[in-house]
């Protein structure tokens, strides 16, 4: 009886790890791709794009002078420590590609532990011979396997500019994935919802990126007490390629450590589904009385979250608009790209149409993950007791798909609003210029729809699209892609405002797309069985 009462040993409390996170590889063999391969081709198309702009150690002791003496720039991408090409790559993707690492190592996390709690599916695995802590290793070994794929990309593609910052930059970039995925793992027991989950790992890493910025705005050094607060200010000490700094690397693995000690430490004392803040229980009488109300009750805080980054951000880039003549001085190829992305109407005109076009590319991922909110919501069966009442199919779906795109007109809104308060001037042509992106963006909603209606089993696939347009409108003009690539894009075909002249016939084209697409995703949605 005393044997049999033990606790159970290590081993035991592993078993099936190996098959669980052969089963999640396979679950994410499409999403883990897209993101390591955006995330790679981001970093590795930069030497490539700086030697064009700044070609010469003249050039580019000038550009780190600039960065130097502008506080927001500085705090926009952060600080310059070397002028080899090498170092101008890390500085200028290497904070962003860290927030893209950590963003999809949090997501990895969360979907093999929380996604699986709440569906009911860790239940059922639970039930056959899985140890206690296998999901949870599992879950940690996917995201390793992600960021090292990233980190063996990186560190491959960027040797010729130096081995050792090519690994300091690819190890860096993997330890904040990896800080962030055991930081998923945490707030993954603490909650009982897996989109709470998420929501809370994701306002972390913005308060990371907070910090960081505000440290970097304040010291030209990154010395700051604020920088060192975030992981994403060590990824910067770390110095890749200016005499790196390979005992930060120190913070990372003991941030890892303790973090996922915790994890397991709170996943080993509750039982399956429960979280030790549970999810309050509503009013006894419902309030929710259409599908709309209820889909703007499920995604409102996603709705919220979004709107309010894209006004920072919106507020930080309108800030900066009237530096970047000084930043961009005599540099042709500079002033060239910032053309092709935003038009040829004036360095300032270009640089904001630019920008704007950023945020609708960003917008695009919003729209995908909104739509995508009726698979979650198909999957796990919750969509079942909602249809068993008096709802068809169609007024459950244009629920969540109006706030899917009346939400991506808001946070448009929002970020021209945030460009007028920032910039100060041009409040019109800046808001149009916002809006007229929402075309582009619900094409990409559309494509999400149309696979969720007609090939559910392929609805995760919309994150691919979204990726590739991603790509094309952020890498595509840096290396002077050929037009038939940019217009594989649906922005590609958007007119360059503000500054340029608004044509309507490639907006109501790209509308009327969008419709197309739609109503086609709700014909197959209204067609096919439910998944289970």
């Amino acid at each position: 009886m005393t044997a049999l009462a033990a606790a159970p040993g290590p081993s035991r409390q592993l078993a099936g790890t190996a098959t669980l996170l052969r089963f999640a590889l396979r679950r994410d063999r499409l999403m883990i791709p897209v993101w390591v391969g955006v995330n790679a081709l981001m970093v590795l198309s930069m030497p490539n794009t700086l030697k064009n702009l700044y070609g010469s150690p003249a050039e580019r002791a000038d550009l780190i002078h600039q960065v130097a003496a502008n506080a927001s720039f500085r705090a926009l991408i952060g600080p310059v420590f070397d002028t080899s090409v090498g170092a101008l790559t890390a500085w200028r993707a290497g904070v962003y590609a860290g927030a893209l690492a950590a963003a999809m190592s949090l997501m990895i996390v969360v979907r093999h532990t929380r996604d699986e709690e709440e569906s009911g599916r860790q239940e059922l695995v639970a039930s056959g011979m899985v140890g206690r802590r296998a999901s949870l290793t599992a879950a940690l070994l996917a995201a390793a396997v992600a960021n090292g794929v990233l980190a063996l990309l990186v560190a491959a593609g960027l040797a010729s500019q130096g081995a050792s910052g090519a690994v300091a930059l690819g190890l860096g970039l993997a330890a904040v994935g990896m800080v962030f995925a055991t930081m998923a793992a945490i707030v993954a027991q603490l909650t009982e919802s897996a989109r709470l989950a998420r929501g809370l790992t994701a306002a972390v890493l913005g308060a990371a990126f907070v910090l960081r910025a505000a440290g970097d705005a304040a010291t030209d050094d990154g010395s700051s007490a604020l920088t060192w607060l975030s992981p994403l200010g060590w990824l910067e000490n770390l110095r890749p390629y200016a005499d790196e700094r390979w005992w930060v690397l120190l913070l990372f693995a003991a941030a890892v450590a303790l973090q996922a000690q915790v994890a397991y430490g709170l996943a080993v004392r509750r039982d399956v589904g429960m979280s030790f803040l549970p999810t309050r229980p509503g009013p006894a009488s419902g309030r929710l009385g259409t599908a709309g109300a209820l889909a703007w009750r499920l995604q409102r805080g996603s709705v919220f979250g979004w709107s309010i980054a894209f006004f920072v951000v919106g507020v930080v880039y309108g800030g900066l608009t009237d530096g970047v003549t000084n930043l961009v001085g005599n540099n042709e190829n500079a002033r060239k790209i910032f053309e092709r992305m935003g038009g040829q109407s004036g360095l300032t005109d270009a640089f904001l149409a630019s920008m704007v076009g950023m945020m609708g590319l960003i917008a695009a991922l919003y729209v995908v993950s909104s739509v995508l909110r009726l698979y979650g919501e198909e999957t796990s069966g919750r969509a079942e007791p909602v249809l068993a009442n008096a709802v068809g199919r169609m007024r459950w779906a244009c629920g969540h798909l109006a706030v899917a795109f009346g939400g991506s007109v808001l946070i448009m809104l929002l970020t021209g609003l945030g460009f007028a308060v920032g910039y100060g001037k041009e409040v019109g042509p800046i808001l149009g210029a916002c809006l007229v992106q929402v075309a582009a963006v619900w094409v990409i909603g559309g494509v999400a729809v149309l696979l969720h209606g007609v090939v559910p089993r392929a609805a995760m696939a919309a994150w691919g699209v979204a990726g590739a347009v991603l790509l094309i409108g952020w890498v595509g003009p840096a290396l002077d892609a050929p037009q038939a690539v940019l217009d594989l894009s649906p922005f590609g075909h958007l007119p360059k405002l503000p500054g340029g002249g608004m044509d309507w016939g490639p907006v109501l084209v790209l509308l009327g797309l969008a419709v197309v697409l739609t109503a086609g995703g709700l014909a197959g949605l209204r067609r096919r069985d439910m998944t289970s």
